[in-house]
């Protein structure tokens, strides 16, 4: 994740760390490490993030460089979001022994995301971002755009 993404988008609006972090309800110091990339945003973070700059969710984490203006400040879908969960996997054509092993995570962990009992954590979106080039618009119900445009 490219931090100075997130510098860009707070100095545009004449913003500094500290009143953002008060609109994002935070600590200062915690939206402080998430700017300077010493700490992963949460996923909810993210997309809180993505809807106050109303930008795209794969430009706001710098996985490409067209900013799409997106209007939604809704929440998120959980249903959607376990469904294209659980379409990634399937689209791997692995097992899911298979394919969690490959992440390295647990398949408890991985089922809880399919069936939407919790949301995919930002470590785990980032890297299936990055090694499938899944756009994280799609995954989190912002875009049916599936795939990103370009990879990074």
């Amino acid at each position: 994740m490219n931090s100075t993404r997130f510098t860009d988008l707070r100095e545009e609006l004449e913003l500094s760390r500290k009143e953002l972090a008060q609109k994002l309800d935070v600590s200062p110091s915690v939206y402080g490490r998430w700017e300077r990339a010493k700490a992963t945003i949460p996923t909810e973070r993210m997309y809180q993030l993505s809807n106050f700059y109303r930008v795209n969710l794969d430009y706001l984490l710098s996985f490409i460089d067209d900013k799409v203006e997106i209007l939604s400040d809704d929440e998120i879908d959980m249903d959607l979001v376990s469904k294209r969960i659980k379409e990634i996997r399937t689209d791997t054509g692995e097992t899911l022994r298979a394919f969690v092993k490959r992440l390295n995570t647990t398949n408890s962990t991985w089922s809880a995301y399919e069936t939407g009992k919790v949301l995919i954590l930002a470590d785990f979106l980032l890297e299936i971002c990055k090694k499938y080039n899944y756009s994280a618009d799609w995954i989190l119900g912002r875009s049916d755009v599936k795939f990103r445009n370009n990879e990074d």
